[in-house]
């Protein structure tokens, strides 16, 4: 069965992600929701109504969720058309001034859960699947006060285009979407909603058109995809301008 697994969808860009997947992949029967909140998944899937869809309440900074999708894919063997990496987190505050557990939270959801997963979804993919990976203009250079957030995108970035040309012989591509601030919950989670004065400047990106944009940049497959014009010229400047200059631009 042709199947799209999502993670992070209960809740913002993943819930878009899920609402807007019919419309460019039509061919997928099959999603599997992952998230923590339970409930929340089950609100998703009373929208699927016309669909097969598991709701997988799991916490991937739980080393035993990898497990437990482990087996399940074993035992289903799905058709992964489309993996989606999108739970993630992203903390404001200096490295030895905020609680430790908030920075390895940050490499455990965003780094070592997405490689995981996508890492044990691959063997169920064949020629035409899609990854896409969720990375952030942070991943364009490196971001004072979000120090740990900013390398953890910059993983996802290089992850995905290492990654993008060693499928390139199974015909699997892989795209990261590289978005600016969402009017999302990760605002308030992460304690940045009137805490930086940069984030209160930044304009917003739509997480309707984002979700959009990136299925249909995945479906077209291309690797990066940078939404607004602002943010596009902000990556081109990032790969032309030192480092240590541009974290004074960037400093949140």
């Amino acid at each position: 069965m042709r199947t799209a697994i999502i993670t992070g969808a209960s809740s913002g860009l993943g819930r878009e992600f899920v609402r807007q997947l019919e419309d460019v992949f039509p061919d997928v029967e099959c999603y599997w929701l992952i998230a923590r909140r339970r409930e929340r998944l089950a609100e998703m899937a009373g929208q699927l109504s016309h669909k097969n869809v598991e709701c997988l309440a799991l916490d991937l900074c739980d080393p035993m969720s990898f497990v437990a999708l482990q087996e399940k894919l074993a035992s289903d063997h799905p058709e992964v058309e489309v993996l989606i990496n999108n739970a993630g987190c992203g903390y404001l505050g200096e490295v030895g001034q905020t609680e430790t557990s908030l920075q390895t939270r940050m490499v455990d959801l965003n780094l070592r859960a997405l490689t995981a997963i996508t890492s044990m979804c691959i063997p169920y993919m064949e020629a035409g699947s899609k990854i896409i990976n969720v990375s952030s203009i942070a991943s364009f250079c490196p971001t004072p006060r979000m120090t740990v957030y900013s390398a953890t995108k910059a993983y996802v970035s290089a992850f995905t285009l290492g990654l993008s040309e060693e499928l390139k012989k199974k015909g699997v591509t892989v795209t990261a979407v590289c978005p600016g601030p969402m009017e999302t919950e990760f605002l308030d989670v992460g304690r940045i909603s009137g805490n930086s004065r940069t984030f209160d400047m930044l304009p917003y990106c739509d997480q309707v058109r984002v979700a959009g944009g990136t299925l249909r940049a995945a479906r077209a497959g291309r690797t990066i995809y940078t939404p607004r014009l602002l943010y596009k010229t902000y990556r081109l400047l990032a790969k032309v301008t030192p480092a240590k200059l541009m974290m004074k631009l960037t400093k949140t």
